[in-house]
């Protein structure tokens, strides 16, 4: 029996490398403005964004030479956070298959793997997906 997907305003699909621009923090802060605007929003990660999730990170980023005593927040310190502040209008989907192949296996707990063919409902059950990355 298929997973009944709750509705959301826009589901953001993060695919490929997250590391190689700057879509994938742009795509955060539009998660964040969404949602702080009262949106409800799901996103989707497949391929190496499927690591974004993972608890090995740590919340924090290693530190900055240049700023030695100022912490960064990690994408799964950042993940965290926006799932802390909006537990009723974020979901987080992780593609199975890409996060097996990758053995990205330790997500945040929030997170909730889905097989690809799952996407399709995942689509279905958004008024509007943004699409960031590669296919």
């Amino acid at each position: 029996m298929a997973r009944k997907i709750p509705h959301s305003d826009v589901l953001v699909t993060l695919m490929g490398a997250p590391h190689e621009s700057d879509r994938t923090t742009s795509a955060l802060r539009l998660v964040q403005a969404l949602l702080e605007r009262g949106n409800s929003v799901a996103v989707w990660t497949c391929g190496y964004a499927t690591l974004l999730t993972q608890r090995s990170l740590g919340t924090e980023k290693p530190r900055n030479l240049a700023d030695w005593n100022t912490a960064y927040p990690s994408t799964t310190g950042l993940v965290q956070d926006l799932l802390d502040t909006f537990p009723e209008r974020l979901r987080w989907y992780g593609c199975r298959f890409c996060s097996d192949d990758r053995g990205a296996d330790d997500h945040l707990p929030s997170v909730v793997l889905r097989p690809p063919a799952g996407y399709a409902a995942n689509f279905a059950a958004a008024d509007r997906t943004l699409m960031v990355g590669v296919l």
